[in-house]
């Protein structure tokens, strides 16, 4: 079991986009978020995370669970400053948009947990399949380690649950950002399809 100075260590080297953040506290929740979602799992870096979706669909045939939110991060920060070179300032804050497009996804460690994955598989009508989806979960690891609450909903409400909505600035940004990922890496042909 890695500790959690460890696992810190390993989230700041899996996401060098979190020194943009100058909101120093800010950017100390990112990475204890991400440590203590670890912390629960047994992965002990984002990068051994299988950089997909969900646990079954399409896989990256060149990355991981960290490329995917590192490139999230830049193109919802890509969308920010296109929309801003025309039409000024728009109100996005620039560190909270770091911070909810990088744990956007800081629930999957529990849901592509293999024990979890395992264990849900095992009796699907007592536990659900999964039992919590990584949005949700991602809610109460973003609460837990008292990021802001644009996180936990940037967290939540990514995804088909922020469909009921209606997603703030900043998620709007990481929800548009995150279809135009996996949309563009399986258009250039990034993924592991069957054909």
């Amino acid at each position: 079991m890695a500790s959690m100075d460890d696992l810190r260590q390993g989230v700041s080297e899996s996401l060098p986009e979190v020194n943009e953040i100058k909101d120093e506290e800010l950017r100390g929740q990112v990475i204890e978020a991400w440590a203590f979602a670890l912390s629960q799992s047994e992965f002990t870096r984002i990068d051994q995370i299988r950089g997909s979706g969900v646990p079954d669909s399409p896989a990256l045939k060149d990355g991981t669970q960290a490329d995917h939110l590192r490139g999230v991060a830049r193109i919802a920060h890509g969308i920010a400053d296109g929309l801003e070179r025309i039409h000024g300032d728009i109100g996005i804050d620039r560190d909270l948009l770091w911070a909810c497009a990088l744990c956007h996804d800081v629930g999957k460690p529990f849901e592509f947990s293999m024990r979890n994955q395992a264990r849900w598989q095992n009796d699907v009508a007592a536990t659900g399949f999964p039992s919590i989806r990584h949005s949700v979960y991602g809610v109460h690891v973003a609460l837990t380690v008292g990021l802001p609450e644009a996180v936990a909903h940037t967290a939540g409400a990514h995804s088909a649950e922020g469909e009921f909505i209606k997603r703030s600035l900043e998620n709007t940004l990481v929800h548009d950002a995150d279809r135009a990922y996996w949309a563009t890496m399986e258009r250039a042909g990034q993924l592991e399809v069957d054909e």
